[in-house]
């Protein structure tokens, strides 16, 4: 169990989302960075689907109620256990009474937490994510707040073995952070300024030339009018060859949709299930994750890139995760 302490900014449970209902008017919802949620399942040895907490920019102050295995990835927000700075994106044993607590952010904006065993709360609509505005979903359908106290599920057994290994070797300490961690290449940097890969959008060819060259050429910034939601961006003005009415239609995460203003719209895990606005491009599904950790004030610059390059390069990505899950299980095989 995990009892949390302090509130946190927006600290909520998440999964992949909840898929197949968005034809009833019901959001998916779910991580906004996909991969470091992923990731965070595997070092702890759960599925990829199990649900995270979701910690954004100010974290909260919780403590292990039993002992457990955890791991945190994605954004650094400056993670102290008892007070003692610790590593991410490696498995940590923590015995019971530790107490988790962050700092000042360093890189990113969004941390996840995984935990052995996973997140116990009730599925809804086949999903364990947080719907804030509907209120279904993760803790009551709200963000986790003080004294909340989080249930975890089942370890399985390959974790339970390498945590007991864990516990042996953490005698005369109350927690014990192992010395590997992943390949370079599986640690995501995150910057500032961010160029992301997006493929043309469907209407496109509804904006005039130099709007369609600007969107590609200059840096939009990240409006402090951004959330789960969606990302408002502020730049040059992108217009259309002429005013037109569109019939809404079914959007994706990283759809970008242009309002009368001019100004982009990227839609994110909690964006709505239609929109009438003209999109102009659609982010790669590579770089959700890296689009997901940009914070107000950040910049982005948008790359064009083939379907079948996006494609491939989120092919490339699976590859990689199931690389590390082989390599991880073999870890816990192994011991310390």
């Amino acid at each position: 169990m995990l009892q949390i302490n302090k509130d946190g900014l927006q600290t909520t449970i998440q999964d992949l989302g909840r898929r197949g209902f968005q034809k009833y008017g019901v959001i998916v919802s779910g991580v906004m960075d996909p991969y470091a949620h992923r990731i965070a399942n595997v070092l702890v040895g759960n599925p990829e689907t199990e649900a995270t907490i979701e910690i954004t920019l100010v974290g909260p102050q919780l403590t292990f109620l039993e002992d457990c295995l955890f791991a945190l990835t994605g954004g650094d927000l400056s993670p102290l256990l008892n007070e003692v700075p610790i590593k991410m994106w490696r498995p940590i044993f923590a015995k019971k009474g530790c107490k988790l607590t962050f700092g000042k952010p360093l890189s990113g904006c969004r941390t996840y937490l995984a935990v052995a065993g996973g997140i116990a709360v009730p599925e809804v609509m086949d999903s364990k994510s947080t719907y804030l505005r509907a209120g279904i979903g993760g803790y009551d359908g709200r963000t986790l707040q003080k004294g909340d106290v989080v249930q975890i599920g089942e370890v399985s057994q390959n974790s339970r073995s390498f945590i007991e290994k864990l516990a042996a070797a953490a005698t005369d300490s109350s927690f014990i952070q192992v010395d590997w961690t992943l390949m370079t290449n599986a640690i995501p940097t995150y910057q500032s300024q961010s160029t992301v890969r997006v493929t043309e959008g469907r209407q496109a060819p509804l904006f005039d030339e130099n709007s369609q060259d600007t969107f590609y050429k200059e840096v939009f910034q990240i409006s402090s009018d951004s959330d789960r939601m969606g990302y408002r961006l502020k730049g040059p003005q992108l217009a259309l060859n002429e005013a037109k009415e569109l019939l809404s239609e079914g959007v994706s995460f990283g759809s970008i949709q242009v309002p009368p203003d001019g100004q982009p719209i990227i839609l994110m895990a909690d964006r709505q299930t239609t929109g009438g606005y003209p999109k102009i491009g659609q982010v790669a599904s590579i770089d959700l994750s890296k689009v997901s950790q940009l914070k107000p004030g950040d910049s982005i610059r948008f790359e064009k890139v083939t379907l079948e390059e996006a494609q491939q390069a989120l092919l490339n990505e699976r590859r990689l995760i199931a690389q590390l899950t082989k390599s991880i299980t073999l870890k816990f095989k192994e011991g310390i």
